[in-house]
């Protein structure tokens, strides 16, 4: 969506509300494209672009001083949209490297690793800033920036942290050239081995994400 259909053209583009609106809308729209599944070939590396940029407006909503809303009560920003369809298609794109091992509170001691999916996770922080987007719409930027800067320190701020750290991880791997040697985060429901699902792991990340960046796993 351009910006002539996001801002009034009165509206200053050193805003902070606009910038802040720009970035989320951007995140929305970038991963949208990217569960439709046109290049997947991009997908993990565009991804771990376009969550880095939205922390950098997470990061200053953070450095923010608290933001007040006008009124007392949330007004009704109406349904929810659906995002089931989006969860189900990047887990599809992103299979099997979609789960991952993360910790919660990194200091909150003797916490043990769980499985995370980069899919569910993505879709958790779609539903919060769409959230959000739905009251700058509707012309209410306090309450957009309230529920934005509230959200992302209550949840969207550390989903999307560890999501950048999966795919981090995963694009390191294979500009390093080290192959997937543990995938103990990974479920095993569908009743592979771990040797299968290592094979598997760095049979995807060869597909997609070295063969565009021109590199190769070390043969075995």
């Amino acid at each position: 969506m351009s910006d002539a259909t996001l801002h009034s053209t009165t509206q200053d583009p050193d805003d902070f509300a606009v910038q802040i609106a720009d970035q989320v809308e951007s995140f929305l729209v970038a991963v949208s494209e990217v569960a439709r599944g046109d290049e997947p070939d991009s997908a993990v590396p565009f991804l771990l672009l376009e969550v880095s940029q939205l922390l950098l407006a997470g990061g200053r909503l953070g450095a923010h001083e608290d933001i007040v809303p006008d009124e007392r009560y949330e007004p009704d920003p109406g349904p929810e949209p659906d995002v089931d369809g989006l969860r189900e298609n990047l887990a599809r794109l992103l299979e099997p490297i979609d789960v991952y091992s993360e910790v919660f509170d990194p200091y909150e001691p003797r916490k043990a690793p769980v499985p995370a999916r980069i899919s569910d996770d993505l879709a958790d922080v779609i539903t919060d800033l769409r959230h959000g987007m739905a009251h700058y719409r509707a012309g209410r930027t306090t309450e957009a920036l309230w529920w934005w800067q509230f959200s992302y320190f209550s949840n969207w701020g550390a989903t999307a942290s560890a999501t950048l750290r999966a795919l981090q991880s995963v694009v390191a791997h294979v500009r390093l050239n080290q192959p997937l040697e543990e995938l103990d985060g990974l479920d095993t429901d569908q009743g592979m081995g771990d040797d299968t699902l290592e094979f598997e792991a760095g049979k995807v990340m060869q597909q997609e994400i070295a063969g565009p960046l021109g590199l190769r796993f070390p043969s075995h």
